[in-house]
């Protein structure tokens, strides 16, 4: 389903150790496994055919190497707000070994210690839908699932928090939209491997 106004495609980075295992990264940079490598490569071909006025990847080495592979790299434009959410003391931490210390946590509604809330990730995300309201055309977006999932709540007007209800795969497509007009901001599609 084509539209007549810009659209944005959100791709989350290819499969690391550590989404592999569960464990919170924010900031730390862990490298592509080989199954996200290849991942990454496919993007090639469910992206071909596709115009982008714009190009931007979170400065992740995973975001990085995802878009690069993908056969965007060269276009690229590091954008420090597509950062994922900083986890703080949970960096490289399950969310099962946080509620073996701290029982009922959820990342959206208490955020981490040493690191972002909802409301410092949302700050962000709006930031950078104001950047791609300004950006005529279609534009294609490498980051990571936390922050994905805050973007399209906020692309929506929803609270930060309610990024909890969207879910993403390693190596998936997402792309925001417009319905009627540029005053009714949609999810076109999410999640999509």
């Amino acid at each position: 389903m084509s539209s007549a106004f810009p659209e944005i495609y959100l791709v989350r980075h290819g499969e690391t150790e550590w989404s592999l295992s569960g464990r919170h990264t924010g900031r730390s940079d862990i490298p592509l496994t080989a199954n996200g490598e290849a991942a990454a490569r496919k993007l090639a071909d469910r992206l071909a055919g596709l115009s982008f006025s714009a190009v931007w990847s979170s400065p992740s080495e995973r975001a990085r190497k995802t878009c690069a592979l993908a056969g965007f790299g060269s276009g690229a434009v590091i954008k420090d707000d597509l950062a994922e959410w900083d986890y703080g003391s949970y960096e490289g931490i399950t969310t099962k070994a946080i509620l073996a210390n701290r029982p009922g946590w959820q990342l959206f509604r208490d955020g981490c210690p040493k690191g972002e809330f909802a409301a410092d990730v949302g700050d962000r995300a709006d930031a950078v839908i104001s950047g791609l309201r300004q950006t005529a055309g279609t534009i294609l977006v490498f980051s990571s699932s936390h922050f994905l999932r805050v973007l399209a709540a906020r692309w929506l007007g929803l609270p930060p928090e309610d990024g909890s209800r969207f879910v993403l795969d390693t190596a998936s497509i997402s792309v925001l939209g417009y319905e009627h007009d540029l005053t009714e901001p949609v999810i076109r599609r999410w999640n999509q491997r």
